[in-house]
Order: structure tokens, then C-alpha cells, then sequence
């Protein structure tokens, strides 16, 4: 696969989003999201803020959401998710989107991006996210259910946009 072309979601690409949102709830393994949501919550809940997809030709191979972490005195830090199919895992999908994420926060005036809940274990996310300069500010012990590895931690991840 090449490089993925990143674009901004339209109505039209929810169909190639909702499979992904779908397998990486279901697969419990790396996003605290209840494995029993409905397309209609994932929709609700997905589509808020910037939503991009990542495009391999025409099929979505990995879509994020981005927006403020928080409202009022905290709506200068950014937070957001990113999920990547799994055929397209491993190819550079996820660091496209991760790539984007960043270049949108620091062109919409963020200060920071603070990812609130990096599942522990999930160490291609955290190799990824500390490549772009992301640092861990602290762990909530055993926030997490894994279906094989039980109870293991949270990440808070960081990424100070001020600095050069």
C-alpha cells in the first residue's frame, strides 16, 4: 500500500467507517468502548468534531476524530481517536492519521493534544504516538479489561504543541 490519501469524512464514507469502528470495539483489545454499540451510537459519537478517513484507492483503510479535550478552560488542549482496519494495520495508516492529527492542532491553535485513554498494552499505538514526540504522563493501574491479559493500564499520552 502506499501512502494514504487523508481527506475530510463525507456522509458518503460512514459504510467503510462503521466496519472499522465495529471490529476494533468488538476486539476489546485496544479502545475502553462498550463491545455492544449500535452503528447508530457509533455514529453519534464518532462524528463530532474533525473526522477524517484514510484512503487506500477508494476504500477507507483508517478513519480519526479530532476536536477540543475538553470545553471552556480546557478547550486548548486537543484529544482524539484514530482507528485503522485491519488489513491496513502496519502500513502506515495509522501514522498518516496520527501525522494529520497534529498538523490540524497545531494549525487550529492547540497547545497540546492529550490522548486520555491509551490502552497499555496496545505497544504499536505507543511506538507510534512517542515517535511524534508524545510522552506518557501517568498510567491509571488496571483501567482496562483485555480479553486475554486482563486488567492493565490506561495511558494518558501528551504531546506539548508549543514546544519547537
Amino acid at each position: 500500500m502506499l501512502l494514504p490519501t487523508i481527506r475530510e469524512a463525507r456522509e458518503a464514507d460512514w459504510p467503510g467507517i462503521w466496519p472499522i469502528i465495529h471490529d476494533v470495539v468488538t476486539e476489546q483489545r485496544t479502545f475502553p468502548y462498550d463491545p455492544a454499540m449500535t452503528e447508530a451510537d457509533a455514529r453519534r459519537m464518532w462524528l463530532q468534531g474533525r473526522v477524517v478517513v484514510a484512503l487506500d484507492g477508494e476504500r477507507v483503510a483508517g478513519t480519526a476524530n479530532m476536536y477540543a479535550n475538553r470545553p471552556g478552560p480546557g478547550s486548548h488542549v486537543a484529544s482524539g481517536s484514530l482507528m485503522v482496519a485491519k488489513e491496513a494495520r502496519g502500513s502506515g495508516v495509522g501514522r498518516a492519521l496520527a501525522q494529520d492529527m497534529v498538523a490540524w492542532a497545531r494549525r487550529a491553535g492547540f497547545a497540546a493534544i492529550q490522548f486520555n485513554a491509551v490502552v497499555e498494552v496496545n505497544t504499536a499505538a505507543i511506538r507510534l504516538y512517542e515517535s511524534l514526540g508524545f510522552v506518557t504522563l501517568g498510567v491509571a493501574p488496571g483501567a482496562f479489561r483485555h480479553p486475554e491479559l486482563g486488567e492493565v493500564g490506561l495511558r494518558i499520552m501528551w504531546l506539548d504543541l508549543r514546544a519547537a
